[in-house]
């Protein structure tokens, strides 16, 4: 899986978002942390196919067995936010 990279001045925190390309919460959060200047990584999972979507969905398993999105996955699981929650990222990224 290559997640797409987002840069951003802010990278004391390694944030990995599995997202839907069509879903408006998902855009509101990457919006947000580009606001918040924050560096992170996202995977749109509905334009993966085959074996790569499967591993992708097995993955975010891990961190959301509802599979829902987004999922933000920060400092590998350390902190894991599901769908849009302004406070709580801002709260974690601080």
């Amino acid at each position: 899986m290559r997640f797409e990279k987002v840069p951003g001045k802010k990278s004391n925190h390694h944030v990995k978002i599995y997202t839907l390309s069509t879903c408006g919460w998902c855009k509101k959060t990457k919006d947000l942390l580009k606001s918040l200047d924050i560096r992170y990584e996202y995977l749109d999972v509905d334009k993966l196919v085959g074996e790569e979507k499967n591993d992708a969905v097995e993955e975010l398993k891990k961190y959301n067995p509802r599979c829902s999105f987004p999922t933000m996955v920060v400092d590998e699981g350390k902190h894991v936010i599901i769908g849009y929650n302004d406070d709580q990222i801002r709260e974690v990224l601080r």
